[in-house]
């Protein structure tokens, strides 16, 4: 379902449990306003479960975060919330998905592997606290 302001204070705390740099509440509200941004929740028995969000830029969508509450993991929550911004993205007109993810984060590759993302390359130190590689993801739509 789509982003709603009331559910921005539960998804910072998720920002903090998922990230190193997380985002502000105030970041995610202003970004999920923006009218070129596509920002998704998911709910689980009624529950914030999760949420993602990407931004459509020159055509490709440029996903900022996927998040899902520990709780709620491997139960299909991300694969929803992907599949959400590939529905938005189509409408849009886009072209392809991408992202970055750290190299460390194996649960991460494979979960977009699995929903048809391609590794395309790697951005050498991207990551801060701590400092780390990551890997280049693309999913045509």
């Amino acid at each position: 379902m789509p982003f709603k302001a009331e559910d921005s204070h539960e998804i910072a705390e998720l920002e903090q449990l998922c990230f190193s740099s997380p985002w502000s509440e105030q970041a995610l509200l202003d970004s999920a306003s923006l009218k070129y941004s596509d920002y998704f929740t998911a709910y689980v028995d009624g529950k914030l479960a999760g949420y993602a969000g990407m931004y459509s830029v020159c055509g490709l969508g440029m996903v900022n975060n996927v998040a899902v509450f520990p709780e709620y993991r491997r139960r299909g929550v991300a694969s929803a919330l992907i599949e959400a911004l590939s529905d938005a993205g189509r409408k849009r007109g886009l072209s392809n998905l991408c992202l970055e993810v750290r190299a460390s984060n194996t649960a991460a590759l494979s979960l977009y592997e699995k929903n048809g993302f391609l590794r395309v390359g790697t951005r050498r130190g991207y990551y801060t606290a701590p400092k780390e590689d990551a890997v280049l993801l693309d999913k045509d739509l």
